[in-house]
C-alpha cells in the first residue's frame, strides 16, 4: 500500500499525515451537529468497542464470583494478575510482531522510520528500549494494574462502591459507560500536566519519555508511581453511580488502551486493502516535542491550555513562539536576579 497517498516522507525516512489532527467536534460551541454525527463512529469503532467488550468478557469468565471477592486472598489475585499478564502480552504481542518483528508493513506509515531495535541506548535496562519497556510493563504496570483491579472489586463486593444494576438503571449506566473515554481524558490530562513538572518528570515522568521512538511495548513503560496515577483513572468509579463492568471497561482503557496512542504508525493495515486508523499522530508529537498534547484531542485541553500542535507548519510555528516567549521569561528572570546579587 502506498502511504505517500496520506502522508510525506522527510530525508530521514519520517512519515507524517497530510492532514493536521483535529480535536473531537464534541466541545465545539456553538455545536456542530453534523461534524457530531459524522465523527461518532469513530469515538466507537474499534478502539472504545474493544476495550467494553473485553470488560463484559472478563466479567463473563475472569472475574470471580462476589463471594469470593469479599475476602482479598492471593488466589484470586494471582489468577487476575495471571489473566491481565496473558491478555497484555497477546494484545501487545499482536502489534509488536506484526508492526516491529516480522515487519509486515515494512516503514509505511511509520512517524520514525527507525525500529527501536536498530539501536542502543543506556538509558534503558540492558540498553535496549525493547527489553526496558517489557519488564516495566509486566513487573509493575500489569501488577499495579491488578493491585487496582482487586481493590474495586473488593469494594464493590463489599458495598463501598456504588453498584447498579443494568436492569434497573439501563440509562444511568449507559450515560456512564459513554463518557468513560472522557473521564479517562480529562483525568490523563490533568496526572500528566501534573507529572512534567520538573521534581516529577525528573524522578517519574522520565522514564517513559526515554521511549522517544516509541513502540507497543512503551504504552505501559512507566515509573511504578506513574502507573498508579495512570491506572488510577478506576477510582472514579468509587463515587460514581457505576457497575463492576463498567469500571473494568475504564480499567481496559487505560491498560489496553495506551496501545493505539504508542504504536509509532498512523495506520495499520489489515489484508491488502483495509487500514485501521491509530489516532496516535497527537501523542507521538508529545513524545517527539516533550511540552505539547498533553492530552488526547477527545477533549480540547490543550487548545484551551495552549499546548496544542496539530502537525501543521502553524503548529510548529505556535510551539516554537511559546519556546522564544519561556526563554525571554527566564532570561529577564536571570538578569533580574544578578542585579539584585549585585546590588546587596
Amino acid at each position: 500500500m502506498d502511504d505517500l497517498k496520506y502522508g510525506k516522507r522527510n530525508k530521514r525516512g519520517d512519515w507524517a499525515p497530510n492532514e493536521p489532527v483535529e480535536t473531537a467536534p464534541l466541545f465545539v460551541f456553538p455545536p456542530k451537529l453534523m461534524a457530531v454525527l459524522k465523527w461518532l463512529p469513530h469515538y466507537f469503532f474499534p478502539w472504545n468497542a474493544i476495550f467494553a467488550l473485553s470488560a463484559v468478557a472478563y466479567w463473563a469468565w475472569v472475574i470471580p464470583s462476589v463471594e469470593t471477592m469479599q475476602t482479598l486472598s492471593i488466589g484470586w489475585a494471582a489468577w487476575l494478575y495471571i489473566v491481565n499478564a496473558v491478555c497484555v502480552l497477546l494484545f501487545y504481542g499482536a502489534f509488536e510482531v506484526h508492526l516491529y518483528v516480522l515487519k509486515r508493513q515494512e516503514n509505511r506509515f511509520k512517524y520514525n522510520g527507525k525500529f527501536p531495535s536498530d539501536q542502543k541506548n543506556k538509558a534503558f535496562w540492558f540498553e535496549s528500549q525493547n527489553l526496558d519497556n517489557i519488564l516495566r510493563t509486566f513487573l509493575s504496570g500489569v501488577t499495579i494494574w491488578t493491585a487496582i483491579e482487586v481493590a474495586m472489586l473488593w469494594a464493590y463486593a463489599n458495598g463501598y462502591a456504588p453498584w447498579l444494576s443494568f436492569s434497573e438503571n439501563p440509562w444511568t449506566l449507559a450515560l456512564v459507560a459513554l463518557v468513560v473515554p472522557i473521564i479517562h481524558e480529562f483525568h490523563f490530562f490533568c496526572i500528566h500536566r501534573l507529572i512534567h513538572t520538573p521534581l516529577l518528570y525528573k524522578w517519574v515522568h522520565s522514564v517513559h519519555h526515554n521511549s522517544v521512538n516509541p513502540s507497543p511495548w512503551s504504552s505501559l513503560s512507566m515509573h511504578p508511581v506513574e502507573h498508579l496515577l495512570y491506572l488510577g483513572t478506576a477510582f472514579y468509579h468509587l463515587i460514581l453511580p457505576s457497575n463492576p463492568i463498567l469500571m473494568l471497561y475504564q480499567l481496559h482503557y487505560a491498560g489496553f488502551g495506551a496501545i493505539p496512542g504508542h504504536v509509532g504508525f498512523d495506520k495499520v493495515e489489515v489484508g491488502e486493502d483495509k487500514l485501521v486508523d491509530s489516532h496516535a499522530y497527537a501523542h507521538y508529537l508529545h513524545h517527539k516535542y516533550f511540552e505539547v498534547n498533553y492530552g488526547d484531542a477527545l477533549i480540547p485541553l490543550d487548545k484551551w491550555f495552549g499546548t496544542w500542535h496539530d502537525g501543521s507548519p502553524e503548529g510548529e510555528a505556535q510551539m516554537q513562539e511559546r519556546y522564544r516567549r519561556r526563554k525571554e521569561k527566564l532570561a529577564a528572570r536571570k538578569a533580574r536576579t544578578e542585579v539584585q546579587g549585585a546590588a546587596e
